[in-house]
């Protein structure tokens, strides 16, 4: 029995468009499950009890002959759909090297470029509230440090590993791409525009929609 996918997610979520991404690229098929985090959908009873007790998406739903599992972690989906693809290098030291960006997106990248995006593009800076506020600069900041990084590796490397796309470049490209509506500006990082250019130009790219 061959595996099918859904993928719960909302569709503004950078996140959830990591495993779209993914997906389009190495030629698996997903069923989409919306839903509005900003209305509270992921809380409810139902979905804390049959999707994920955590309560956030993206979850990627996996059928197959093991039965219906689910997999929450944007990257942690990623790495399921990749397994055994180019996405994922052979060689031992380019595998730890990707998870290595990986890490270095959830941990230094998302937590700024990405929470920037959401409360400016989509709460509105007037609503945030006053603990909000007050991190805005410290946000701007951590996010400024880590485009400057991808900036400086990339100007020296097509790729963040290797010679081709992997997931790490997948991960990073998600918010990147979107981080002028968190205030950020691409102008400022011209590799790093560069290297957008050549994601969205390999065969299977899928937008975010």
């Amino acid at each position: 029995m061959s595996e099918s996918y859904t993928l719960h997610e909302d569709p503004i979520s950078a996140n959830c468009y990591k495993i779209r991404l993914t997906a389009a690229l190495v030629g698996v098929p997903l069923t989409r499950i919306a839903y509005d985090i900003r209305k509270g959908e992921t809380r409810t009873p139902e979905f804390l009890a049959q999707v994920n007790a955590n309560g956030r998406i993206p979850v990627l739903e996996i059928t197959g002959a093991q039965g219906t599992r689910f997999l929450p972690e944007s990257n942690a989906a990623c790495w399921y759909l990749a397994s055994g693809t180019g996405l994922i290098p052979a060689d031992r030291f380019a595998q730890a090297d990707m998870l290595r960006w990986m890490f270095f997106e959830q941990y230094n990248h998302e937590p700024n470029v990405a929470t920037l995006r959401f409360w400016l593009g989509y709460i509105g800076e007037a609503n945030l509230s006053e603990a909000q506020k007050g991190q805005l600069a410290a946000k701007r900041a951590g996010g400024d440090a880590a485009l400057r990084l991808m900036d400086e590796h990339l100007s020296t490397h097509d790729w963040f590993v290797g010679g081709g796309i992997t997931l790490a470049d997948i991960t990073l490209y998600a918010y990147t791409h979107k981080c002028e509506d968190g205030g950020f500006v691409l102008a400022d990082y011209p590799a790093v525009q560069r290297w957008l250019d050549r994601v969205a130009g390999v065969a299977g790219y899928a937008p975010m929609d």
